[in-house]
Protein backbone atom coordinates (compact mmCIF):
# COMPACT_ATOMS: atom_id res chain seq x y z
CA UNK A 1 0.00 0.00 0.00
CA UNK A 2 1.45 3.47 -0.78
CA UNK A 3 1.52 6.35 2.05
CA UNK A 4 -1.41 7.88 -0.28
CA UNK A 5 -3.22 5.26 0.30
CA UNK A 6 -2.36 4.88 3.77
CA UNK A 7 -3.34 8.92 4.98
CA UNK A 8 -6.62 8.35 3.14
CA UNK A 9 -7.49 5.03 5.25
CA UNK A 10 -7.29 7.38 8.43
CA UNK A 11 -10.28 9.10 7.53
CA UNK A 12 -13.93 8.09 8.11
CA UNK A 13 -17.08 9.48 6.72
CA UNK A 14 -19.89 7.92 8.50
CA UNK A 15 -23.19 8.69 8.68
CA UNK A 16 -24.86 8.34 12.14
CA UNK A 17 -28.16 10.60 12.68
CA UNK A 18 -30.25 9.81 9.88
CA UNK A 19 -33.84 8.78 10.90
CA UNK A 20 -34.81 6.61 8.29
CA UNK A 21 -33.00 4.64 5.23
CA UNK A 22 -34.19 7.88 2.93
CA UNK A 23 -32.70 10.46 5.17
CA UNK A 24 -29.28 8.38 5.24
CA UNK A 25 -29.03 8.58 1.03
CA UNK A 26 -30.37 12.39 0.87
CA UNK A 27 -26.98 12.75 3.49
CA UNK A 28 -24.83 10.90 1.75
CA UNK A 29 -25.81 12.95 -1.42
CA UNK A 30 -25.25 15.92 0.18
CA UNK A 31 -22.05 15.28 1.62
CA UNK A 32 -20.50 13.83 -1.69
CA UNK A 33 -22.25 14.08 -4.61
CA UNK A 34 -19.69 14.27 -7.08
CA UNK A 35 -17.90 11.00 -5.47
CA UNK A 36 -18.41 7.85 -7.35
CA UNK A 37 -21.16 5.67 -5.86
CA UNK A 38 -21.23 2.60 -7.73
CA UNK A 39 -19.48 0.87 -10.91
CA UNK A 40 -21.58 -1.19 -13.75
CA UNK A 41 -20.43 -3.39 -16.59
CA UNK A 42 -21.90 -1.66 -19.78
CA UNK A 43 -21.96 -5.02 -22.07
CA UNK A 44 -22.86 -2.37 -24.85
CA UNK A 45 -19.72 -0.61 -24.65
CA UNK A 46 -17.77 -3.41 -23.26
CA UNK A 47 -16.72 -1.57 -20.21
CA UNK A 48 -17.41 -0.36 -16.61
CA UNK A 49 -18.67 2.89 -15.84
CA UNK A 50 -19.05 4.91 -12.96
CA UNK A 51 -22.43 6.94 -11.73
CA UNK A 52 -21.64 9.25 -9.06
CA UNK A 53 -24.05 9.83 -5.97
CA UNK A 54 -26.06 12.98 -7.27
CA UNK A 55 -26.40 10.83 -10.59
CA UNK A 56 -28.03 7.93 -8.51
CA UNK A 57 -30.44 10.92 -6.57
CA UNK A 58 -31.31 12.23 -10.13
CA UNK A 59 -32.41 9.03 -11.32
CA UNK A 60 -33.78 8.22 -8.06
CA UNK A 61 -36.32 11.18 -8.39
CA UNK A 62 -36.82 10.37 -12.05
CA UNK A 63 -38.46 6.93 -10.41
CA UNK A 64 -40.31 8.59 -7.66
CA UNK A 65 -41.98 10.82 -10.28
CA UNK A 66 -43.20 7.17 -12.29
CA UNK A 67 -43.68 5.28 -9.31
CA UNK A 68 -46.46 8.17 -7.82
CA UNK A 69 -48.21 7.80 -11.61
CA UNK A 70 -49.51 4.40 -10.61
CA UNK A 71 -51.89 3.85 -7.09
CA UNK A 72 -49.76 3.36 -4.77
CA UNK A 73 -49.86 5.04 -1.47
CA UNK A 74 -47.32 5.29 1.50
CA UNK A 75 -47.27 2.22 2.84
CA UNK A 76 -47.86 0.27 0.15
CA UNK A 77 -45.65 -2.79 -0.16
CA UNK A 78 -43.61 -2.74 -3.42
CA UNK A 79 -41.82 -6.31 -5.03
CA UNK A 80 -38.61 -5.99 -6.72
CA UNK A 81 -36.70 -8.92 -8.94
CA UNK A 82 -33.89 -7.60 -10.45
CA UNK A 83 -30.12 -8.68 -10.29
CA UNK A 84 -27.28 -6.64 -8.67
CA UNK A 85 -26.70 -3.05 -9.94
CA UNK A 86 -27.92 0.59 -9.85
CA UNK A 87 -31.02 -0.12 -10.79
CA UNK A 88 -31.70 -2.10 -7.52
CA UNK A 89 -30.04 0.57 -5.66
CA UNK A 90 -32.47 3.44 -7.43
CA UNK A 91 -36.20 1.19 -6.82
CA UNK A 92 -35.41 0.89 -3.42
CA UNK A 93 -34.23 4.23 -2.53
CA UNK A 94 -37.59 5.64 -4.63
CA UNK A 95 -39.66 3.05 -2.81
CA UNK A 96 -38.44 4.48 0.63
CA UNK A 97 -38.61 7.83 -0.35
CA UNK A 98 -42.43 7.99 -0.78
CA UNK A 99 -42.92 5.90 2.55
CA UNK A 100 -42.84 2.47 0.76
CA UNK A 101 -42.35 -0.95 2.03
CA UNK A 102 -39.82 -2.93 -0.05
CA UNK A 103 -40.16 -6.66 -0.83
CA UNK A 104 -37.08 -7.99 -2.00
CA UNK A 105 -37.44 -11.29 -4.22
CA UNK A 106 -34.79 -13.97 -5.15
CA UNK A 107 -33.92 -13.64 -8.76
CA UNK A 108 -33.70 -17.40 -9.30
CA UNK A 109 -36.58 -18.46 -6.82
CA UNK A 110 -39.10 -20.77 -7.99
CA UNK A 111 -42.13 -18.96 -9.98
CA UNK A 112 -44.72 -21.07 -7.23
CA UNK A 113 -42.95 -18.85 -4.19
CA UNK A 114 -42.38 -16.17 -5.65
CA UNK A 115 -46.22 -15.58 -6.23
CA UNK A 116 -46.81 -16.71 -3.01
CA UNK A 117 -45.16 -14.37 -1.29
CA UNK A 118 -46.39 -11.59 -3.44
CA UNK A 119 -49.86 -12.58 -2.90
CA UNK A 120 -48.76 -13.11 0.93
CA UNK A 121 -47.34 -9.75 1.26
CA UNK A 122 -50.20 -7.92 -0.35
CA UNK A 123 -47.63 -6.73 -2.80
CA UNK A 124 -48.51 -3.68 -5.01
CA UNK A 125 -46.58 -3.48 -7.73
CA UNK A 126 -43.65 -5.74 -8.71
CA UNK A 127 -40.60 -4.81 -10.71
CA UNK A 128 -38.90 -7.59 -12.88
CA UNK A 129 -35.77 -7.02 -15.01
CA UNK A 130 -37.02 -8.31 -18.62
CA UNK A 131 -39.98 -9.58 -21.03
CA UNK A 132 -37.56 -12.92 -20.12
CA UNK A 133 -38.40 -12.81 -16.07
CA UNK A 134 -41.98 -12.64 -16.81
CA UNK A 135 -42.15 -15.38 -19.11
CA UNK A 136 -40.53 -17.42 -16.18
CA UNK A 137 -43.88 -16.74 -14.18
CA UNK A 138 -46.23 -17.47 -17.12
CA UNK A 139 -47.70 -20.52 -14.73
CA UNK A 140 -48.62 -18.11 -12.08
CA UNK A 141 -49.24 -14.96 -14.43
CA UNK A 142 -53.40 -15.09 -13.55
CA UNK A 143 -52.08 -13.83 -9.68
CA UNK A 144 -50.43 -10.93 -10.87
CA UNK A 145 -53.75 -9.68 -12.92
CA UNK A 146 -54.58 -6.86 -10.24
CA UNK A 147 -50.86 -5.25 -10.38
CA UNK A 148 -48.74 -3.29 -12.19
CA UNK A 149 -46.22 -5.20 -13.76
CA UNK A 150 -42.56 -2.86 -14.41
CA UNK A 151 -40.08 -4.66 -16.84
CA UNK A 152 -36.64 -2.87 -16.30
CA UNK A 153 -35.27 -3.36 -19.62
CA UNK A 154 -37.18 -4.43 -23.22
CA UNK A 155 -38.01 -2.59 -26.55
CA UNK A 156 -41.78 -3.87 -26.56
CA UNK A 157 -43.98 -4.40 -23.52
CA UNK A 158 -45.62 -7.97 -23.26
CA UNK A 159 -49.26 -8.90 -22.36
CA UNK A 160 -49.71 -7.88 -18.78
CA UNK A 161 -46.73 -5.56 -17.73
CA UNK A 162 -45.50 -2.13 -18.83
CA UNK A 163 -41.93 -1.20 -19.93
CA UNK A 164 -40.05 0.98 -17.59
CA UNK A 165 -38.61 3.34 -20.20
CA UNK A 166 -42.26 4.32 -21.27
CA UNK A 167 -43.12 5.66 -17.97
CA UNK A 168 -40.08 7.31 -16.92
CA UNK A 169 -39.80 11.17 -17.30
CA UNK A 170 -36.59 12.55 -18.53
CA UNK A 171 -36.86 15.75 -16.62
CA UNK A 172 -34.70 16.83 -13.98
CA UNK A 173 -36.28 15.98 -10.57
CA UNK A 174 -35.32 16.27 -6.91
CA UNK A 175 -36.00 13.03 -5.07
CA UNK A 176 -38.45 13.21 -2.28
CA UNK A 177 -37.08 12.35 1.05
CA UNK A 178 -39.24 10.33 3.92
CA UNK A 179 -40.09 11.29 7.20
CA UNK A 180 -40.88 7.99 8.48
CA UNK A 181 -40.01 7.31 12.12
CA UNK A 182 -37.12 4.77 12.68
CA UNK A 183 -39.25 2.06 14.36
CA UNK A 184 -41.87 2.29 10.99
CA UNK A 185 -41.83 -0.95 8.54
CA UNK A 186 -39.47 -0.73 5.98
CA UNK A 187 -39.38 -3.85 4.04
CA UNK A 188 -40.37 -7.65 4.48
CA UNK A 189 -38.07 -9.78 3.57
CA UNK A 190 -39.28 -13.30 3.16
CA UNK A 191 -36.55 -15.99 4.34
CA UNK A 192 -34.79 -18.74 2.01
CA UNK A 193 -36.10 -21.23 4.73
CA UNK A 194 -34.81 -25.03 4.06
CA UNK A 195 -38.24 -26.72 5.23
CA UNK A 196 -41.83 -25.11 4.51
CA UNK A 197 -43.44 -21.79 3.31
CA UNK A 198 -40.85 -18.84 3.81
CA UNK A 199 -41.70 -16.36 6.28
CA UNK A 200 -41.91 -12.44 6.30
CA UNK A 201 -39.41 -11.46 8.42
CA UNK A 202 -41.00 -7.49 9.23
CA UNK A 203 -37.54 -4.99 9.01
CA UNK A 204 -37.85 -1.20 10.32
CA UNK A 205 -35.55 1.43 8.78
CA UNK A 206 -33.84 1.55 12.37
CA UNK A 207 -33.23 -2.00 12.29
CA UNK A 208 -31.30 -1.83 9.38
CA UNK A 209 -29.81 1.22 9.96
CA UNK A 210 -28.25 0.24 13.48
CA UNK A 211 -26.83 -3.05 12.30
CA UNK A 212 -24.76 -0.74 9.70
CA UNK A 213 -23.52 1.59 12.52
CA UNK A 214 -23.09 -1.32 14.79
CA UNK A 215 -20.71 -3.38 11.81
CA UNK A 216 -19.02 0.30 11.09
CA UNK A 217 -18.02 0.36 14.61
CA UNK A 218 -16.45 -3.26 14.13
CA UNK A 219 -14.89 -3.55 10.84
CA UNK A 220 -13.53 -0.38 10.15
CA UNK A 221 -14.63 0.79 6.54
CA UNK A 222 -13.59 3.63 4.59
CA UNK A 223 -14.44 6.20 1.60
CA UNK A 224 -12.04 5.14 -0.91
CA UNK A 225 -12.99 1.27 0.05
CA UNK A 226 -14.52 -0.67 -3.23
CA UNK A 227 -17.18 -3.30 -2.25
CA UNK A 228 -17.59 -6.11 -4.91
CA UNK A 229 -21.01 -6.74 -4.83
CA UNK A 230 -22.40 -10.55 -5.72
CA UNK A 231 -24.16 -12.19 -3.42
CA UNK A 232 -27.96 -11.39 -4.02
CA UNK A 233 -29.30 -7.91 -2.99
CA UNK A 234 -32.67 -10.04 -1.74
CA UNK A 235 -30.23 -11.48 0.69
CA UNK A 236 -30.18 -9.31 4.00
CA UNK A 237 -25.80 -9.75 4.53
CA UNK A 238 -25.43 -8.29 0.94
CA UNK A 239 -28.06 -5.67 1.58
CA UNK A 240 -27.27 -4.37 4.82
CA UNK A 241 -23.52 -4.71 4.98
CA UNK A 242 -23.03 -4.67 0.87
CA UNK A 243 -25.22 -1.83 0.29
CA UNK A 244 -26.32 0.47 3.21
CA UNK A 245 -23.35 0.13 5.16
CA UNK A 246 -21.96 1.85 2.15
CA UNK A 247 -23.97 4.34 1.86
CA UNK A 248 -23.66 5.32 5.46
CA UNK A 249 -19.22 4.96 5.49
CA UNK A 250 -19.11 6.94 1.58
CA UNK A 251 -18.05 3.02 0.44
CA UNK A 252 -17.82 2.46 -3.36
CA UNK A 253 -19.59 -0.60 -4.93
CA UNK A 254 -18.87 -2.26 -8.04
CA UNK A 255 -21.40 -4.78 -9.28
CA UNK A 256 -20.47 -8.21 -9.97
CA UNK A 257 -21.45 -9.23 -13.92
CA UNK A 258 -22.12 -12.99 -12.79
CA UNK A 259 -21.03 -15.61 -10.70
CA UNK A 260 -19.49 -16.98 -13.61
CA UNK A 261 -17.60 -14.03 -14.41
CA UNK A 262 -16.74 -13.79 -10.47
CA UNK A 263 -13.18 -14.26 -10.86
CA UNK A 264 -12.27 -12.36 -14.11
CA UNK A 265 -14.07 -9.23 -12.20
CA UNK A 266 -12.12 -9.43 -8.66
CA UNK A 267 -8.91 -9.18 -10.97
CA UNK A 268 -9.99 -5.99 -12.73
CA UNK A 269 -11.84 -4.35 -10.40
CA UNK A 270 -9.67 -5.08 -7.35
CA UNK A 271 -11.84 -4.64 -4.60
CA UNK A 272 -10.40 -4.19 -1.13
CA UNK A 273 -13.18 -5.53 0.48
CA UNK A 274 -15.82 -8.10 -0.31
CA UNK A 275 -19.05 -10.08 1.70
CA UNK A 276 -19.00 -14.03 0.93
CA UNK A 277 -20.91 -17.05 1.88
CA UNK A 278 -18.35 -19.53 2.45
CA UNK A 279 -19.71 -21.77 -0.24
CA UNK A 280 -17.30 -19.33 -2.41
CA UNK A 281 -13.88 -19.95 -0.49
CA UNK A 282 -14.64 -23.62 -0.39
CA UNK A 283 -14.99 -23.82 -4.18
CA UNK A 284 -11.50 -21.66 -4.45
CA UNK A 285 -9.91 -23.93 -1.94
CA UNK A 286 -10.97 -27.46 -3.94
CA UNK A 287 -9.43 -26.42 -7.04
CA UNK A 288 -6.59 -25.76 -5.07
CA UNK A 289 -5.85 -28.93 -3.81
CA UNK A 290 -7.05 -30.59 -7.30
CA UNK A 291 -3.80 -28.31 -8.29
CA UNK A 292 -1.91 -29.24 -5.65
CA UNK A 293 -2.21 -33.34 -6.27
CA UNK A 294 -1.16 -32.61 -9.56
CA UNK A 295 2.40 -30.38 -8.67
CA UNK A 296 5.56 -31.76 -8.06
CA UNK A 297 7.00 -32.43 -4.60
CA UNK A 298 8.90 -29.30 -4.08
CA UNK A 299 5.68 -27.01 -5.30
CA UNK A 300 3.59 -29.24 -2.65
CA UNK A 301 6.55 -28.83 0.14
CA UNK A 302 6.80 -25.04 -0.89
CA UNK A 303 2.95 -24.17 -0.05
CA UNK A 304 2.48 -26.79 2.92
CA UNK A 305 5.85 -24.69 4.51
CA UNK A 306 4.11 -21.33 3.15
CA UNK A 307 0.74 -22.07 4.96
CA UNK A 308 2.46 -23.32 8.00
CA UNK A 309 4.52 -20.06 8.65
CA UNK A 310 1.42 -18.09 7.22
CA UNK A 311 -0.19 -19.46 10.46
CA UNK A 312 2.45 -19.04 12.75
CA UNK A 313 2.94 -15.50 11.38
CA UNK A 314 -1.03 -15.11 11.79
CA UNK A 315 -1.33 -16.19 15.82
CA UNK A 316 1.98 -14.53 16.08
CA UNK A 317 0.30 -10.93 14.74
CA UNK A 318 -3.30 -12.14 16.94
CA UNK A 319 -0.81 -11.96 19.97
CA UNK A 320 -1.36 -15.61 20.86
CA UNK A 321 1.70 -16.55 19.78
CA UNK A 322 5.74 -15.47 20.66
CA UNK A 323 7.95 -14.59 18.16
CA UNK A 324 9.39 -17.63 16.73
CA UNK A 325 12.68 -18.07 13.91
CA UNK A 326 10.59 -19.79 11.43
CA UNK A 327 8.73 -16.46 10.44
CA UNK A 328 12.24 -15.38 8.84
CA UNK A 329 10.69 -17.09 6.20
CA UNK A 330 7.79 -14.97 5.78
CA UNK A 331 8.73 -12.86 2.92
CA UNK A 332 10.03 -15.51 0.91
CA UNK A 333 6.62 -17.78 1.04
CA UNK A 334 4.82 -14.39 0.39
CA UNK A 335 6.76 -14.11 -2.66
CA UNK A 336 6.48 -16.91 -4.08
CA UNK A 337 3.18 -18.64 -2.83
CA UNK A 338 0.85 -16.19 -1.19
CA UNK A 339 1.00 -12.89 -3.40
CA UNK A 340 0.75 -14.93 -6.12
CA UNK A 341 -2.60 -16.47 -4.71
CA UNK A 342 -3.70 -12.81 -3.29
CA UNK A 343 -2.98 -11.28 -6.77
CA UNK A 344 -5.83 -13.49 -8.38
CA UNK A 345 -8.25 -12.18 -5.78
CA UNK A 346 -7.03 -8.46 -7.13
CA UNK A 347 -4.27 -7.86 -4.76
CA UNK A 348 -5.92 -5.17 -2.53
CA UNK A 349 -8.46 -7.47 -0.47
CA UNK A 350 -8.49 -5.30 3.07
CA UNK A 351 -11.15 -7.58 4.85
CA UNK A 352 -13.15 -10.61 3.41
CA UNK A 353 -16.43 -11.31 5.92
CA UNK A 354 -17.87 -14.32 5.20
CA UNK A 355 -20.98 -15.25 6.79
CA UNK A 356 -24.52 -17.05 5.81
CA UNK A 357 -22.98 -20.35 6.99
CA UNK A 358 -20.25 -22.20 8.85
CA UNK A 359 -16.56 -21.80 7.40
CA UNK A 360 -15.44 -24.69 6.85
CA UNK A 361 -11.50 -24.94 9.44
CA UNK A 362 -9.57 -25.77 6.91
CA UNK A 363 -10.89 -23.68 4.26
CA UNK A 364 -9.90 -20.78 6.89
CA UNK A 365 -7.20 -21.81 8.25
CA UNK A 366 -5.64 -22.20 4.72
CA UNK A 367 -5.93 -18.37 3.36
CA UNK A 368 -5.90 -16.75 6.35
CA UNK A 369 -2.12 -18.46 6.86
CA UNK A 370 -1.78 -17.15 2.95
CA UNK A 371 -2.43 -13.99 4.54
CA UNK A 372 -6.12 -13.02 3.22
CA UNK A 373 -7.99 -10.88 6.10
CA UNK A 374 -10.97 -13.37 6.37
CA UNK A 375 -13.25 -12.67 9.26
CA UNK A 376 -16.13 -14.90 9.97
CA UNK A 377 -19.69 -13.40 11.19
CA UNK A 378 -22.83 -14.64 11.81
CA UNK A 379 -26.60 -13.34 11.77
CA UNK A 380 -30.40 -13.69 10.69
CA UNK A 381 -32.62 -12.47 8.83
CA UNK A 382 -34.44 -11.36 11.81
CA UNK A 383 -31.33 -9.64 13.36
CA UNK A 384 -31.04 -7.43 10.14
CA UNK A 385 -28.58 -9.90 9.88
CA UNK A 386 -25.21 -9.34 11.63
CA UNK A 387 -25.17 -10.25 15.33
CA UNK A 388 -21.62 -11.02 15.66
CA UNK A 389 -17.93 -10.88 13.42
CA UNK A 390 -14.38 -11.34 14.09
CA UNK A 391 -12.13 -8.25 14.31
CA UNK A 392 -8.95 -7.93 12.13
CA UNK A 393 -7.05 -7.72 14.99
CA UNK A 394 -9.47 -10.12 17.03
CA UNK A 395 -9.67 -13.03 14.70
CA UNK A 396 -10.40 -16.19 16.04
CA UNK A 397 -11.29 -18.56 13.19
CA UNK A 398 -13.40 -21.12 14.60
CA UNK A 399 -15.77 -18.57 16.33
CA UNK A 400 -18.11 -16.68 14.66
CA UNK A 401 -16.25 -13.25 16.49
CA UNK A 402 -17.53 -10.88 19.18
CA UNK A 403 -21.58 -9.45 19.05
CA UNK A 404 -21.22 -6.25 17.39
CA UNK A 405 -21.23 -2.94 19.97
CA UNK A 406 -24.97 -2.32 21.15
CA UNK A 407 -26.09 -5.53 20.32
CA UNK A 408 -26.43 -8.14 23.64
CA UNK A 409 -26.17 -11.88 23.21
CA UNK A 410 -26.18 -14.47 25.85
CA UNK A 411 -26.84 -18.29 26.41
CA UNK A 412 -30.74 -19.70 27.10
CA UNK A 413 -32.00 -23.22 27.98
CA UNK A 414 -30.85 -25.83 25.68
CA UNK A 415 -27.28 -23.41 25.13
CA UNK A 416 -29.33 -21.41 22.61
CA UNK A 417 -28.24 -18.30 21.56
CA UNK A 418 -30.23 -15.46 22.16
CA UNK A 419 -29.60 -11.41 21.16
CA UNK A 420 -31.41 -8.28 21.95
CA UNK A 421 -31.07 -4.62 20.68
CA UNK A 422 -31.93 -2.21 17.95
CA UNK A 423 -31.53 -5.11 15.36
CA UNK A 424 -34.31 -7.50 15.97
CA UNK A 425 -37.11 -7.57 13.64
CA UNK A 426 -40.44 -5.98 14.55
CA UNK A 427 -41.62 -9.44 13.82
CA UNK A 428 -43.17 -11.91 11.04
CA UNK A 429 -45.77 -10.37 8.38
CA UNK A 430 -49.14 -12.01 9.01
CA UNK A 431 -47.85 -14.70 11.92
CA UNK A 432 -48.16 -13.26 15.42
CA UNK A 433 -47.95 -17.01 16.50
CA UNK A 434 -44.47 -17.78 14.53
CA UNK A 435 -43.38 -14.03 16.14
CA UNK A 436 -44.19 -15.20 19.90
CA UNK A 437 -42.06 -18.65 19.47
CA UNK A 438 -39.41 -16.36 18.23
CA UNK A 439 -38.90 -13.42 20.12
CA UNK A 440 -39.79 -14.05 24.19
CA UNK A 441 -41.55 -11.65 26.36
CA UNK A 442 -38.35 -9.98 27.18
CA UNK A 443 -37.65 -8.93 23.64
CA UNK A 444 -34.81 -11.23 23.58
CA UNK A 445 -34.62 -13.31 20.06
CA UNK A 446 -34.02 -16.92 19.58
CA UNK A 447 -31.65 -17.73 17.21
CA UNK A 448 -32.20 -21.50 17.17
CA UNK A 449 -28.51 -22.08 17.31
CA UNK A 450 -26.63 -23.54 20.32
CA UNK A 451 -23.24 -21.92 20.77
CA UNK A 452 -20.70 -20.84 23.67
CA UNK A 453 -19.30 -17.60 24.70
CA UNK A 454 -15.75 -17.83 25.97
CA UNK A 455 -14.37 -15.74 28.61
CA UNK A 456 -13.34 -12.83 25.86
CA UNK A 457 -16.46 -13.01 24.47
CA UNK A 458 -16.32 -14.61 21.29
CA UNK A 459 -19.41 -17.13 20.24
CA UNK A 460 -18.80 -20.75 18.96
CA UNK A 461 -21.52 -22.65 17.33
CA UNK A 462 -21.81 -25.68 18.84
CA UNK A 463 -25.07 -27.38 17.41
CA UNK A 464 -28.22 -26.14 15.60
CA UNK A 465 -31.54 -27.40 18.08
CA UNK A 466 -33.46 -28.81 15.33
CA UNK A 467 -30.88 -30.34 13.52
CA UNK A 468 -29.07 -32.48 15.71
CA UNK A 469 -29.36 -36.25 14.73
CA UNK A 470 -30.33 -38.47 17.67
CA UNK A 471 -29.15 -41.95 17.19
CA UNK A 472 -31.21 -44.95 18.36
CA UNK A 473 -27.99 -45.56 21.70
CA UNK A 474 -29.25 -41.67 22.44
CA UNK A 475 -25.46 -39.63 21.28
CA UNK A 476 -26.80 -36.44 19.82
CA UNK A 477 -24.23 -35.39 16.69
CA UNK A 478 -25.05 -31.94 15.10
CA UNK A 479 -24.06 -32.56 11.22
CA UNK A 480 -23.12 -29.82 10.12
CA UNK A 481 -19.59 -30.19 11.26
CA UNK A 482 -18.92 -33.20 10.05
CA UNK A 483 -20.72 -32.09 6.75
CA UNK A 484 -17.74 -29.50 6.51
CA UNK A 485 -15.23 -31.55 7.31
CA UNK A 486 -16.25 -33.82 4.52
CA UNK A 487 -16.53 -31.62 2.28
CA UNK A 488 -13.25 -29.85 2.80
CA UNK A 489 -12.10 -32.60 0.56
CA UNK A 490 -12.85 -31.74 -3.01
CA UNK A 491 -14.28 -35.09 -4.16
CA UNK A 492 -17.55 -34.40 -2.44
CA UNK A 493 -19.31 -31.23 -3.74
CA UNK A 494 -22.04 -31.13 -1.23
CA UNK A 495 -23.20 -34.07 2.08
CA UNK A 496 -25.63 -34.25 4.09
CA UNK A 497 -25.68 -36.45 7.35
CA UNK A 498 -28.22 -39.09 7.76
CA UNK A 499 -28.77 -41.46 11.15
CA UNK A 500 -32.19 -39.76 13.14
CA UNK A 501 -33.13 -42.92 15.41
CA UNK A 502 -30.84 -45.28 13.64
CA UNK A 503 -28.27 -46.65 15.30
CA UNK A 504 -25.22 -45.62 13.08
CA UNK A 505 -24.66 -42.77 11.05
CA UNK A 506 -24.40 -42.23 6.78
CA UNK A 507 -24.04 -39.99 4.29
CA UNK A 508 -25.79 -38.83 1.20
CA UNK A 509 -23.07 -36.97 -0.87
CA UNK A 510 -22.80 -35.43 -4.20
CA UNK A 511 -19.51 -36.21 -6.23
CA UNK A 512 -17.27 -33.47 -8.05
CA UNK A 513 -17.50 -34.94 -11.14
CA UNK A 514 -14.33 -33.95 -12.72
CA UNK A 515 -12.00 -35.98 -10.02
CA UNK A 516 -14.75 -38.78 -8.70
CA UNK A 517 -14.99 -40.34 -12.70
CA UNK A 518 -11.87 -43.31 -11.83
CA UNK A 519 -13.51 -44.24 -8.42
CA UNK A 520 -16.72 -44.39 -10.13
CA UNK A 521 -15.27 -47.26 -12.14
CA UNK A 522 -14.02 -49.26 -8.95
CA UNK A 523 -15.32 -52.15 -8.07
CA UNK A 524 -16.46 -51.38 -4.13
CA UNK A 525 -16.98 -47.71 -4.48
CA UNK A 526 -18.47 -47.37 -1.25
CA UNK A 527 -15.21 -48.53 0.52
CA UNK A 528 -13.15 -45.88 -1.34
CA UNK A 529 -15.11 -43.55 -0.43
CA UNK A 530 -15.91 -44.67 3.39
CA UNK A 531 -12.06 -44.35 3.39
CA UNK A 532 -11.83 -40.80 2.25
CA UNK A 533 -14.90 -39.85 4.55
CA UNK A 534 -12.89 -41.58 7.62
CA UNK A 535 -9.95 -39.27 6.64
CA UNK A 536 -11.80 -36.19 7.11
CA UNK A 537 -13.94 -37.07 9.94
CA UNK A 538 -10.91 -38.84 12.00
CA UNK A 539 -11.19 -36.47 14.77
CA UNK A 540 -14.45 -36.62 15.69
CA UNK A 541 -15.97 -39.03 19.07
CA UNK A 542 -15.78 -42.95 17.72
CA UNK A 543 -20.01 -43.08 18.05
CA UNK A 544 -19.83 -40.49 15.43
CA UNK A 545 -18.12 -42.91 12.61
CA UNK A 546 -19.95 -43.19 9.53
CA UNK A 547 -20.50 -46.82 8.15
CA UNK A 548 -22.32 -46.16 4.78
CA UNK A 549 -22.79 -43.87 2.09
CA UNK A 550 -24.68 -43.50 -0.74
CA UNK A 551 -24.30 -41.16 -4.49
CA UNK A 552 -27.37 -38.87 -4.94
CA UNK A 553 -28.27 -38.80 -8.95
CA UNK A 554 -28.44 -35.32 -9.10
CA UNK A 555 -26.79 -32.56 -7.64
CA UNK A 556 -29.15 -30.30 -5.23
CA UNK A 557 -29.78 -26.76 -6.77
CA UNK A 558 -31.95 -24.31 -6.55
CA UNK A 559 -33.50 -25.61 -9.60
CA UNK A 560 -34.73 -28.99 -8.32
CA UNK A 561 -35.44 -27.23 -5.40
CA UNK A 562 -33.30 -28.60 -3.04
CA UNK A 563 -31.09 -25.81 -2.72
CA UNK A 564 -31.87 -22.15 -1.16
CA UNK A 565 -31.25 -19.25 -3.35
CA UNK A 566 -28.89 -18.51 -0.64
CA UNK A 567 -27.32 -22.09 -1.09
CA UNK A 568 -28.38 -23.80 2.22
CA UNK A 569 -29.05 -27.50 1.37
CA UNK A 570 -32.88 -28.03 2.19
CA UNK A 571 -32.15 -30.49 4.65
CA UNK A 572 -35.49 -33.07 5.00
CA UNK A 573 -36.39 -32.16 0.85
CA UNK A 574 -32.88 -33.80 0.00
CA UNK A 575 -33.87 -36.38 2.67
CA UNK A 576 -37.30 -37.36 1.18
CA UNK A 577 -36.04 -37.33 -2.80
CA UNK A 578 -33.19 -39.64 -1.73
CA UNK A 579 -35.48 -42.02 0.93
CA UNK A 580 -34.79 -45.02 -1.61
CA UNK A 581 -30.82 -44.61 -0.86
CA UNK A 582 -31.12 -44.05 2.95
CA UNK A 583 -33.50 -47.24 3.28
CA UNK A 584 -31.17 -48.92 0.79
CA UNK A 585 -27.95 -48.32 3.11
CA UNK A 586 -29.59 -49.07 6.22
CA UNK A 587 -30.72 -52.28 4.99
CA UNK A 588 -27.26 -53.52 3.29
CA UNK A 589 -25.97 -52.74 6.63
CA UNK A 590 -28.53 -53.52 9.43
Amino acid sequence: MNKANQSSHQKTDIISNAQNLSQLFYQRVQRTPHKTACQYYQSKLAMWANISWQTLADQVGQWQTMLQQLPLQAGDHVAIKLENGPDWLIFDQAAHGLGLVVVPLYVKDRADNLAYICEHAEVKLLLLSDEAAWQDLADVHDQFQNIPILLNKGKKAPKGAQLVSELLTKKEISFQVSDAKGNSLASIVYTSGTTGRPKGVMLSHQNMLANAFNGLQSVDIYPNDLFLSFLPLSHMLERSIGYYLCVMSGAEIAYNRSIALLAEDIQQLKPTVMISVPRIFERIYNKMQIKMASESFFVRKLFQLSTHVGWQRFEYQQQRTAWTPSLILWPLCDKLVASKIKNKLGGRLRVIITGGAALTQSVAHTFISLDLPIVQGYGLTESSPVISVNRLKQNQPSSIGLALPNEQVKIGVNDELLTKGDHVMLGYWKNEQATNDCIDAENWLHTGDQARIDDKGFIYITGRLKEIIVLSNGEKVPPSDMEGAITSDPLFEQVIMVGEGKSFLSALVVLNPKISAPMLQSNDIEKALLQRIAEQTRDFPGYAKIRAVAISPDAWTMDNGLLTPTLKIKRAKVLAYCQDLIDQMYQDHC
